[in-house]
């Protein structure tokens, strides 16, 4: 069985006990949270796809932890006028651990 859901802009193909990391979330370490907007569960032969989310479904998961992602180089430069700039980006994430995907 497996699920694909919408959070932070992005969609993920999850399953239970998979360990993803998200965009950031209100939510504290060891906590809960659950995701609703889910676009498509598929469970063997039986798929639901929604238009755009699937009603009455939804992803259980646990904080695992937070973080930063490794450092993102920026470099922005400009031909034959001596511009450059350089610069460094770390994207924080949510670490959480998929439990049951209800519905």
């Amino acid at each position: 069985m497996f699920a694909v859901i919408k959070t932070g802009g992005k969609q993920y193909k999850v399953a239970p006990g998979d360990k993803i990391k998200v965009e950031k979330l209100k939510a504290k370490e060891d906590g809960s949270i659950s995701f609703d907007e889910v676009m498509l569960v598929a469970d063997g032969d039986n798929v639901r796809i929604g238009k755009p989310f699937v009603e009455g479904v939804m992803v259980e998961a646990s904080v695992v932890g937070e973080g930063r992602d490794k450092k993102k180089i920026v470099f922005k430069y400009h031909s034959k006028t001596r511009y450059k700039k350089k610069r460094g980006h770390r994207q924080p994430f949510t670490e959480v651990e998929i439990g049951a995907i209800k519905g």
